[in-house]
């Protein structure tokens, strides 16, 4: 699994057709505040198993404000799918998306990355899979690392 973590002052995801009005965009998910926004990419071999490993790890962390873990200060994460971590452009003029795990195997390992962050006890929101999303956040530092388990 690989995870693009981003240190916010605040994110949401948005999707059309979540309001009454099915051509608007309608929030879906959104932290207020320091946390993180972290898109998660699922590859072929990836397990619950690795899922857990990087919920702890996303769980503690040191990269907010002062060194801080979310878990240190309570800090929400908004967690969204995303295939493009998998993505190769190495050759030609279109990446391939081969290492990217299909939606059937990469959907539950999200889900479980999820819900392995909620049994910790993190305040976790997320965008929809398979969606055609918007993301809006306030990157602080700019602070960007990737992780992989």
């Amino acid at each position: 699994m690989r995870a693009v973590v981003q240190r916010v002052d605040g994110a949401s995801v948005s999707v059309a057709g979540a309001t009454d009005d099915p051509s608007a965009p309608g929030i879906v998910g959104e932290i207020v505040g320091e946390g993180l926004c972290v898109l998660v990419g699922v590859t072929h071999d990836d397990t619950p198993e690795k899922a857990a490993q990087l919920a702890r790890k996303l769980w503690s962390v040191r990269i907010l404000e002062g060194e801080k873990s979310c878990s240190d200060v309570h800090a929400p994460l908004l967690v969204i799918s995303q295939f493009t971590l998998y993505g190769d452009a190495r050759k030609g003029r279109r990446p391939t998306w081969n290492a990217a795990a299909p939606g059937e195997v990469a959907e539950p390992l999200v889900d479980e990355v999820v819900a392995q962050l909620r049994a910790l006890g993190a305040h976790v929101e997320t965008g929809r899979f398979g969606a055609d999303m918007r993301v809006s956040l306030t990157n602080h530092g700019p602070f960007t690392v990737i992780i992989e388990v």
